[in-house]
């Protein structure tokens, strides 16, 4: 093991509006203490609420940002600056259940040049990236196929997982058709062929996931896709 004095501490943001009852917020410190150890790296986290991002300098001193779940978010741009920020600047970034929806929504803009992408839950007009789901996952688990040889296939170690969801709202037809030429490569589906899990495939790691596995941690279990992120932000 490292000297723990001479190893730099990897310094990860956790963004959103923490909330002690929220359980996707009891198990990310867990998940993460529990990465890091694995890894034998020290580790700073530090939760950055939304309406404290007024720009993407607040960003400028961690190794990775993690866009939490618990949307919508205090300060909706807050969240889309640190998606953004992650993206254009290589810097490691998992977004989980909100997290994933924003990050989605920060890529249709900002990207793909969808300038009235907007979220169901949040806005009443422009074109719906993010629409309710057909059928609610709130408290339910299901399974979902990962695309081989990619980032969060190799953290899983396998094709196929089964993860808990906590949520509403996903990824619009409308928009998985326009995603299938870009970058940003749908890597994860449920057994509909609902899109689960996105990565973007021009960086290092940026993965984002609809399903919450952070919440392993609360059941003793390791969340492979945590340290995979912490292995990538030690880099």
């Amino acid at each position: 093991m490292e000297n723990s004095a001479t190893t730099p501490v990897l310094r990860i943001a956790l963004v959103g509006d923490y909330n002690a009852d929220v359980l996707a917020h009891q198990a990310i410190p867990l998940a993460l203490d529990d990465a890091a150890a694995v890894l034998e790296r020290p580790i700073e986290y530090r939760w950055v609420a939304t309406r404290d991002v007024h720009s993407a300098d607040a960003f400028a001193d961690f190794d990775g940002i993690w866009l939490v779940p618990a949307s919508p978010y205090e300060n909706t741009e807050g969240a889309l600056t640190a998606a953004r920020y992650a993206r254009e600047n290589s810097l490691p970034f998992l977004g989980t259940c909100g997290g994933f929806q924003h990050a989605i929504l920060e890529y249709a803009r900002n990207v793909m040049g969808w300038e009235d992408a907007a979220h169901a839950e949040t806005d009443t007009e422009g074109r719906m990236v993010i629409a309710p789901l057909t059928c609610s996952l709130v408290e339910k688990s299901d399974t979902i196929e990962l695309r081989a040889n990619t980032l969060i296939a190799r953290a899983y170690g396998r094709d196929s997982i089964e993860e808990g969801y906590h949520c509403n709202y996903g990824i619009s037809a409308e928009f998985a058709d326009a995603l299938q030429s870009q970058a940003l490569r749908v890597t994860g589906w449920d057994e509909n062929g609902d899109i689960r899990a996105v990565e973007l495939v021009t960086h290092p790691f940026f993965v984002a996931t609809l399903f919450q596995h952070e919440r392993n941690a609360l059941a003793g279990r390791p969340a492979p896709l945590v340290q995979a992120f912490l292995h990538a932000a030690a880099q």
